[in-house]
């Protein structure tokens, strides 16, 4: 009888990939002593002053329907966030508050693409988006990005030759998750001119953009190069600047003709995100700038620690990364679905196998170092040693 069950769903819904990423925490999550490096989150606490807002309006009594759009007093506070980070003005109007980036994603995604329709991603990416797309009837084009000695670049000829009549998206996420890679001004221009010659809209996920290790204050934007009738939607969430990977809350941020709309797509999908944790947001943009500071500051001392390690071995490739993730091969490893489980037994450390990303991913590795220089020095030693346990082997 149960398969009878499945043989009645949606293909949409049978078609749904597994997580790469999932299989290696199930695998190793209650191993003893493992560092688990294999998810998109620091180790570092939801800040205190962010939850206690979220306290004070529970004990205000604070537990009612809501605003569909995000309180006012946030969709404020997104629109201050934003004009600190671009030196912009921003409308409360264009900020739309929802239960998680992801939920940011699916609400665009269903406003924008579905059966027939096409979105196209360079990858390797985070595998969501895609998953997301297909889920909508629509087909996902992966573009793969060029890896070499100057790290990953994006072919903007094969970006260009993968649109046909039936494109209506094209996702970008940078600084990217997994490989680190940052897109220029010039890429986001060569990007932008693209969507304008055929009438493509732009979905950028730009939620790693304060995570950059060369000085600036955040990564080149969308925001830098686009006028106001660019077809451009941005989806970001609280989870990685805030450390409030739990709490699953997000925004959209999108011109205010489109606001009817969304406000419907998200009554028919959350009815709103609880008012308690939109006060917590509100705390985080207002307050929160010196605790992104000190993350970005700890995350760039771990990357130089696991970076400079792993170099020195001569038997690791990558690209020096932005976000807060290093996307690296290993000499003679080519089943890295199957190494990161080894990995689990070899090194007890956790790391998310490249071909999660989509096919470009193959043959690599993520691992996020958003940690403490302590974690990560110990993760060094533990595949430094495995490396050199490997390779002994190998030679006898």
């Amino acid at each position: 009888m149960s398969a009878d069950f499945l043989a009645s769903l949606r293909p949409e819904a049978l078609g749904a990939p597994p997580s790469g990423i999932v299989e290696v925490m199930n695998y190793g999550r209650t191993r003893e002593g493992l560092i688990p490096l294999w998810a998109g989150e620091g180790d570092l606490p939801t800040p205190r002053f962010i939850a206690d807002a979220a306290t004070r309006s529970l004990a205000a009594g604070e537990t009612f329907y809501t605003w569909q759009r995000g309180i006012p007093e946030l969709r404020t506070a997104l629109a201050r966030y934003h004009e600190r980070l671009f030196g912009q003005s921003f409308d409360p109007e264009r900020f739309y508050v929802t239960g998680s980036g992801m939920h940011a994603i699916q609400t665009v995604l269903t406003a924008l693409a579905g059966p027939g329709d096409e979105v196209i991603v360079p990858t390797p990416a985070w595998p969501n988006f895609a998953a997301a797309s297909g889920l909508r009837g629509a087909r996902v084009v992966e573009v793969p990005m060029n890896f070499g000695n100057a790290g990953w670049s994006l072919d903007f000829d094969r970006l260009a030759a993968a649109v046909t009549p039936a494109t209506r998206v094209l996702f970008l996420n940078s600084p990217c998750n997994p490989t680190g890679w940052t897109a220029t001004r010039a890429d986001l221009e060569a990007m932008l001119a693209l969507a304008r010659r055929h009438g493509l809209w732009i979905v950028a996920d730009e939620v790693y953009t304060r995570f950059v290790y060369d000085g600036a204050f955040r990564a080149p934007s969308f925001h830098d190069v686009a006028t106001a009738e660019d077809r451009v939607i941005y989806v970001n969430t609280f989870s990685k600047n805030w450390a409030m990977t739990g709490w699953r809350i997000g925004w959209i941020e999108a011109d205010p003709s489109l606001g009817p709309v969304i406000e419907n797509l998200i009554q028919y999908s959350s009815s709103g995100v609880a008012v308690f944790m939109q006060r917590a947001a509100v705390a985080a943009l207002d307050h929160g700038d010196e605790f992104i500071a000190h993350q970005i500051d700890r995350a760039g001392a771990s990357r130089k620690i696991i970076v400079d390690a792993l170099r020195a071995t001569g038997k690791v490739r990558f690209a020096d990364p932005g976000a807060f993730y290093l996307f690296f091969s290993v000499d003679g490893e080519t089943d890295t679905s199957k190494l990161g489980l080894r990995l689990v037994d070899e090194a007890n450390v956790g790391l998310a196998p490249g071909t999660a990303f989509g096919a470009a991913g193959q043959g690599f590795l993520r691992l996020c170092f958003a940690r403490g220089p302590d974690s990560l020095s110990e993760v060094a030693r533990r595949l430094v040693k495995w490396l050199e346990i490997r390779d002994g082997l190998r030679s006898k």
